[in-house]
């Protein structure tokens, strides 16, 4: 980016008007409840007014120690920032957690709670309507906002424009200078200020005749300056002449390469999305991306990052729609969607390749030498990383990837490699807010074009992040909705999933009856479709429920079939905990001797399975049981064989509480 130059009045102003006493504009009179005091830096795409804003926050930064949070209301590609999306960045930039499904107006307040008893400035780029900026407002004087947008804000009380123009003339040269030098504007001065006139001193302008001029060094001022007076009339204002020029002296695949960018989600490329887009090695697509930059065409980001600036946008659309067939954009959005599933995928991978344990419940993991060397990270941290910088894009991705209200084969793997890879990179909690959104995006999309599995599937995936975060009851109704989404279906897989988490959520909410009613249904379907180990697992749900209720008999007849079953399956630890659970429940119901034949049963299994921590619980357990049966010896040898088995392990004390 070129230093910022000029606008020394408009900043001033925009100085002064900090001070200026408040007023409500709707009455006239002083405002009763001041809010933050709203700057807005108003002006035409490329006029400079994010530059400018910019340059007042650095300006008076002293005056606001806490900080500065910057949010942009409107991508490159001219699609508005969800609110919701806007006041979470907020959120995250203060350190705070953004609940998970949490309405807007929740967030908001969340929001104004966070900065009471702050001395901040909020940027707020390119908003488009005064509802955007109104949610983020603090409710306090302490704070300031700056926004920046195309016209005024009707609706944001005591408000007065800052209205950009162009540069004043020895602004506009001072910009050629710091782009190509002094040499060839000294040589011609007269010239640098009829180019300055040609781009109308817009910033974005002059940056693009910059970049033409120091790319080539023999080239004259005044020779730019003759080219942009010769074009014709139709071609546009001076952005769009001075685009034109840059854009005609590109050879012809880097002025396909450019084309192509609109495509990139959220404005946001990279070596990897234009490789992709443009069918070119990693190395071509950066090396192009740097000339870009270079030419004033993308703005250099950060992590190799490169960001299609707004105002160019709309000129490349043309271009794209005009010079493309419809079939190679298609062509182009399915392989840089493609290529970002692979990317996802490795990213994922990354977690399983250093030897740590995944994060989460999630699907098996993608192996590291299945994906190309190109496509692989140095580390689990550069992977990380990489998701961080990249989240906007990729969340633009799958919105993009379902934009035609479809859920085709890429689409939901598009979905799912996402979630799966914020799961584990981050956890289920951690990933909760950006997981709603893609459930909720997949929703949407099954309720318009009844896909019925579908729905059944996203309600399911938010209903399990409710439980997970704290949301029982909502929860309990995701999973209802699910319930009939899944009978609808017909898939009997959802329709027995979401009966046994309603038995769950009821459980949550210690409503025993209800939660024994709805296990003893999934039950029911599960032995209806002979599914042995869901049979199981839902009878020790039931003598769970059944334990928490104090039917201790009707617990222990659950447990004795899940044990049953578990021995039909032949899955060892199964029986063993199992039987384990008995023992408990043989102990509160007052049957001790029981109990401790259950209890070494249960051992001897916990052995066979090779489970030491289990062996570990269940020998302080058949000591508790010994004690209370008045045998302090055995119970001591016991004892003694549970420390052998933990060793030094830190969780023993857990384990023994836990078996109490």
């Amino acid at each position: 980016m070129t230093d910022f130059v000029g606008r020394r009045r408009e900043l001033k102003e925009l100085r002064e008007d900090i001070a200026r006493t408040g007023l409500d504009t709707l009455s006239g009179r002083k405002a009763k409840s001041p809010r933050a005091r709203v700057l807005l830096v108003a002006g035409r795409p490329g006029s400079g007014r994010t530059a400018l804003a910019e340059a007042l926050v650095r300006e008076i930064a002293d005056d606001y120690p806490d900080g500065v949070l910057r949010v942009r209301l409107t991508a490159p590609t001219g699609e508005s920032v969800a609110t919701e999306r806007a006041v979470r960045t907020l959120l995250e930039g203060l350190g705070r957690p953004t609940p998970p499904g949490a309405a807007e107006d929740e967030l908001s307040s969340a929001l104004r709670t966070a900065l009471d008893g702050r001395r901040m400035v909020l940027l707020v780029d390119d908003a488009a309507d005064p509802h955007q900026v109104d949610a983020l407002l603090p409710d306090t004087p302490d704070c300031l906002v700056v926004v920046t947008a195309e016209g005024p804000l009707t609706g944001i009380p005591d408000v007065r424009p800052c209205t950009l123009g162009g540069l004043e003339a020895s602004s506009a040269v001072r910009m050629l200078v710091q782009r190509i030098g002094d040499i060839r504007v000294a040589n011609d001065p007269r010239a640098a200020e009829a180019l300055a006139e040609e781009c109308g001193g817009q910033p974005a302008a002059l940056a693009l005749a910059g970049g033409w001029l120091a790319a080539r060094p023999k080239a004259s001022v005044a020779d730019v300056a003759k080219q942009l007076h010769d074009m014709p009339a139709g071609v546009g204002g001076p952005l769009a002449r001075t685009f034109r020029l840059v854009y005609e002296s590109l050879p012809q695949p880097a002025q396909r390469t450019l084309r192509l960018l609109p495509l990139a989600p959220a404005g946001l490329v990279d070596s990897h999305v234009a490789s992709a887009l443009a069918g070119c090695s990693v190395a071509a697509a950066q090396s192009l991306l740097e000339d870009f930059a270079a030419l004033g065409l993308l703005r250099s980001a950060h992590d190799g990052l490169f960001l299609l600036p707004g105002c160019l946008a709309p000129l490349l659309q043309a271009l794209l729609e005009a010079k493309e067939r419809p079939a190679e954009v298609q062509l182009a959005r399915a392989r840089m969607l493609e290529r970002t599933v692979r990317l996802l995928l490795s990213c994922r991978a990354m977690t399983h390749e250093t030897g740590e344990e995944p994060i989460g419940p999630v699907g098996p993991p993608e192996k590291l030498d299945a994906i190309p060397r190109a496509l692989r990270f140095a580390d689990r941290r550069a992977a990380a990383a990489w998701l961080d910088t990249r989240l906007p894009a990729l969340s633009a991705a799958a919105s993009l990837a379902v934009a035609d209200g479809e859920l085709d084969t890429l689409a939901r793997r598009l979905v799912a490699a996402l979630a799966r890879a914020l799961s584990e990179h981050r956890g289920t909690a951690g990933a909760a807010p950006e997981l709603y959104g893609l459930h909720r995006l997949v929703l949407d999309v099954a309720e318009r074009r009844d896909l019925h599995r579908e729905q059944a599937a996203a309600l399911l995936n938010l209903a399990d992040l409710d439980a997970e975060t704290g949301r029982t009851q909502e929860a309990l109704e995701r999973y209802r909705a699910a319930l009939d989404a899944g009978k609808a279906a017909k898939d009997p897989y959802a329709a027995g999933r979401a009966m046994e988490s309603v038995g769950g959520a009821y459980q949550e909410l210690t409503d025993w009856h209800r939660a024994s009613d709805w296990f003893g249904r999934a039950l029911s379907h599960a032995l209806a479709r002979g599914e042995r180990a869901d049979e199981a697992r839902l009878y020790g749900r039931l003598g769970n429920v059944h334990t928490y209720a104090g039917r201790y008999g009707e617990a222990l007849r659950s447990w004795r079939a899940a044990s049953a079953g578990y021995r039909k399956l032949a899955d060892v630890p199964g029986q063993a905990k199992a039987l384990s659970e008995m023992a408990r429940i043989q102990e509160y119901a007052g049957r001790p001797e029981e109990s401790l034949h259950t209890c070494r049963e249960a051992v001897e299994l916990a052995r066979r399975a090779g489970d030491l921590r289990l062996q570990a619980a269940l020998q302080v357990r058949l000591a508790d049981t010994l004690d209370r049966l008045g045998d302090p010896a055995a119970a001591r040898l016991h004892r003694s064989a549970a420390d052998r088995l933990l060793g030094d392990d830190p969780a023993a004390c857990e384990i023994r509480s836990g078996s109490d």
